[in-house]
């Protein structure tokens, strides 16, 4: 073969290497999913919650959770909240608007792929003075210069592509950051009204203990008045009556707290929004909670998605500082005129031209180069570090909320056979005060016990409420086909996609 031919060969490749160059530094991979087949011991959650209690039966199934989970609970009311706070809360506003700045930060790295261009301009006034044995001087004369420029730096080592992909996996991670905001927030919401249900119910609870103690007052007094009882089994009862009623303030305390928390998501003042009467006995308990796989958790839970992100930025900062321990090539060109006038009007103007290549390569820094790359290393490590512990946890509240429905289901049952036993036994200490078979503190210790059971009871119904809609939030709620939340979700994979 010819040298000419030779040297043909080695242009193709010269202007590959100049242009595309290789990325320097570890290409990402993904972290698999961990090797684990279940949440907790198998024997730990039982398929079926509830059965043969009298109660609400739920069934743990394989599947998907619905987009809007929270309609499971067929409340019209609740769902007009969730929907309500999806377009007033701030925190989800201010974590879209921390997603866009993210975005446009992608495309203003994006740009150094490009050539830069710029227009040149420039005016002077100038006057020569030569000296020596005679002083001569030109006149004053004026120079004139416009004309554009062009750089450009050729990614030969990858470290443009490398801040890139930093870039994007930061703004991913701001879109899974958003995404977090929004289960949290769709997930608070729920919470906040099943408490508002919960509280009326104890409210409801202590008001009929309240009467119940007032009827005792009532029984007691008649059975004085009548002779067939002492003072002290009044007073006895008034001070039931009076501890009891000691109840009521706290709870309505407790529900105007958990009002004004509601407005707050719903981002609106207490004072212009209540919310709607949330009752417990109009909210459908979901008979079929779906359970994904933990193979499938780790690819849609934000909080982890989020974590792989920053693992993903951490490792592309790594190539970022290993660029920099390469040589940097810049490429200029710039044409343009230049005009020549003097102060005698004479004007003269002539076409020029530049170009000029140059590389920049460090020699000898400190070891401040080699340091950030160890840096860069490290904070990968630590980044690789915090990526499990966040699966870690993850698993750990799944495991924590399955548990807790399956103990929520022999709580329910058992504090509802408990409250039917306390208030049967009270009716029949009711019967039996009244017809003078037994004396005023056994009528009071069943009232007691029953008081305790029906707010047991109570608790005990709202908590199965609560950990339910615990568990489609640990599942990570289907986040990306909630309403609401589809227009910035895409926006942001299509931006991390077209950096990719």
């Amino acid at each position: 073969m010819s040298r000419p031919m030779k040297r043909a060969r080695w242009v193709p490749a010269a202007l590959v290497l100049l242009v595309g160059g290789c990325a320097v530094g570890p290409d990402f991979v993904r972290p698999g999913a961990p090797e684990v087949a279940a949440y907790s011991p198998a024997a730990g959650v039982p398929r079926t919650l509830a059965p043969g209690t009298g109660e609400a039966e739920q069934h743990l199934v394989e599947g998907d959770v619905a987009a809007a989970w929270w309609e499971l609970f067929q409340s019209p009311e609740l769902s007009d909240a969730v929907g309500h706070a999806i377009a007033g809360n701030q925190t989800l506003a201010a974590a879209r608007a921390t997603l866009a700045q993210a975005q446009e930060a992608l495309i203003a790295a994006r740009g150094a792929f490009y050539p830069q261009l710029v227009v040149n301009g420039s005016a002077e006034r100038e006057k020569t003075a030569l000296r020596g044995n005679t002083s001569t001087s030109s006149p004053p004369f004026n120079l004139f210069s416009l004309g554009p420029a062009v750089s450009y730096s050729p990614d030969v080592f990858g470290g443009t592509r490398r801040q890139v992909e930093q870039e994007a996996a930061l703004a991913e991670n701001e879109r899974y950051q958003l995404a977090a905001a929004y289960l949290t927030l769709t997930g608070n919401v729920v919470s906040q009204a099943i408490g508002l249900a919960g509280t009326r119910l104890e409210i409801a609870a202590t008001n009929q203990i309240i009467a119940d103690d007032e009827r005792n007052l009532d029984l007691v007094r008649a059975k004085f008045d009548a002779g067939k009882a002492a003072q002290t089994d009044v007073l006895t009862a008034e001070s039931q009556l009076a501890n009891d009623r000691v109840l009521l303030p706290p709870l309505l305390q407790q529900l105007s707290v958990a009002n004004h928390a509601m407005a707050v998501l719903l981002g609106r003042f207490p004072a212009d929004w209540s919310p709607p009467a949330f009752d417990l006995a109009q909210l459908t308990l979901p008979g079929e909670l779906p359970v994904t796989v933990p193979s499938a958790l780790v690819h849609q839970r934000p909080d982890i998605l989020a974590s792989e992100a920053q693992l993903h930025a951490a490792s592309a900062a790594v190539g970022v500082a290993t660029a920099q321990l390469y040589p940097t090539i810049t490429l200029s060109a710039s044409v343009g005129l230049e005009t020549f006038m003097t102060s005698g009007a004479s004007t003269s103007t002539s076409e020029m031209w530049n170009l000029m290549s140059g590389f920049t390569a460090p020699v000898f820094e400190g070891g401040t180069l080699r340091a950030r790359r160890r840096g860069a290393i490290d904070a990968f490590e630590g980044s690789f570090a915090t990526y499990r512990q966040t699966v870690l946890q993850a698993f750990g509240q799944v495991a924590d909320t399955l548990e807790a429905l399956g103990h929520d289901s022999d709580l329910v049952a058992a504090a509802r056979r408990a409250f039917d036993v306390a208030d049967e036994s009270l009716k029949l200490q009711r019967l039996s005060y009244e017809a003078g078979k037994t004396d005023v503190l056994l009528l009071l210790d069943s009232e007691r016990a029953d008081q305790q059971a029906r707010l047991a009871y109570a608790r005990a119904e709202t908590q199965r409420y609560q950990d339910t809609a615990q568990l489609f939030v640990a599942m990570g709620g289907r986040w990306w086909a909630g309403p609401g939340f589809e227009s910035a979700g895409d926006t942001g994979s299509r931006t991390v996609a077209a950096a990719r």
